[in-house]
């Protein structure tokens, strides 16, 4: 009944492009600035230093953690609960001249000063070390590898449709890319390597959902006898619309459960997911077709790409 109900709607997606363009300007703008002003809350895989899981058999405040170390001569230090109370995150930033010994010593020397506060009940779940060398390798290779999937997407689309559609589809990639780093540079959420992952993975759905509807467009133009680009965009779209709600739906309720029984460790790859779907999904419709028929794509430039690249005039 829904999905009837879908397929039969006429939504005027682009009567409202100017307030998306607008709406989404402000996004990016607001993301910009937080990364700019706050940054990210950058993980280890990114920062280098030592971290430790350690496991209490009871609740454990995380002031008596911070107490117990600055009373061994440890600073630099952040702590957390890691999934329930009594699991305690330890990262230690790097610091001049560690190692990859003296790492082991300091990790050794903290466990053994929280084990002795807690009466040798506690439990050393996992150590880790990344040095700043490494950190700073990781955060140039994560920054390439999404530069040349953008650059690869648009070399792409370039091929498969026309200019205009790679322009469009390109910008609304960058727009989702940006806006989920602002949820993380603004709500301060660890940012490491599987985020990096993750975004590369809402680079991939979005485009195939952007793809989708340029496929409609643009067989929506040569079937076409009258009707503007605007109309024929807005038909286009709503066509696809069932498609695109129903993929987004079920994958969020994939992401949902993993965001919420998955554990801490997958939170902030799962919450990246999550927003990159919500504007994803809303790029598709409200940026890279918006940005399409801005430049003025028309019938005729669409019915020179099936000449060239398809040779099926005849049915």
């Amino acid at each position: 009944m829904h999905m009837t109900l879908l397929k039969d709607a006429h939504f005027a997606f682009m009567g409202h492009r100017k307030a998306a363009l607008f709406f989404s300007a402000a996004l990016i703008l607001i993301s910009l600035a937080a990364m700019w002003v706050r940054g990210f809350n950058l993980g280890l895989d990114f920062t280098g230093g030592t971290l430790l899981e350690v496991g209490y058999q009871d609740a454990m405040e995380l002031g008596q953690v911070r107490q117990v170390l600055d009373e061994a001569g440890i600073g630099g230090v952040t702590v957390q609960h890691f999934g329930t109370l009594q699991d305690i995150l330890i990262r230690v930033a790097p610091q001049a001249g560690e190692g990859e010994e003296t790492s082991a010593q300091l990790s050794d020397r903290m466990f053994h000063a929280l084990n002795a506060a807690a009466g040798g009940k506690a439990d050393l779940r996992r150590v880790e070390y990344v040095g700043p060398q490494m950190g700073e390798e990781l955060t140039e290779d994560g920054g390439l590898a999404v530069l040349y999937s953008l650059i690869g997407i648009l070399i792409y689309v370039a091929l498969r449709f026309e200019y205009r559609f790679a322009v469009g589809a390109i910008a609304a990639l960058v727009h989702d890319v940006i806006i989920t780093l602002g949820v993380f540079a603004v709500f301060q959420v660890e940012f490491d390597l599987p985020v990096v992952a993750a975004i590369l993975a809402v680079i991939g759905y979005s485009l195939n959902d952007t793809i989708v509807v340029f496929d409609r467009i643009r067989e929506n133009f040569r079937k076409a006898r009258k009707g503007d680009a605007v109309s024929i965009i807005d038909q286009s779209i709503n066509e696809t619309l069932s498609r695109t709600l129903m993929t987004s739906f079920t994958t969020l309720l994939v992401l949902f459960a993993l965001f919420i029984f998955g554990g801490s460790i997958i939170h902030s790859f799962a919450l990246a997911l999550i927003v990159g779907i919500f504007i994803g999904t809303y790029s598709s419709i409200f940026v890279a077709s918006v940005l399409v028929a801005m430049m003025g794509i028309n019938r005729a430039d669409l019915a020179t790409v099936k000449k060239e690249g398809e040779g099926t005039a005849q049915a």
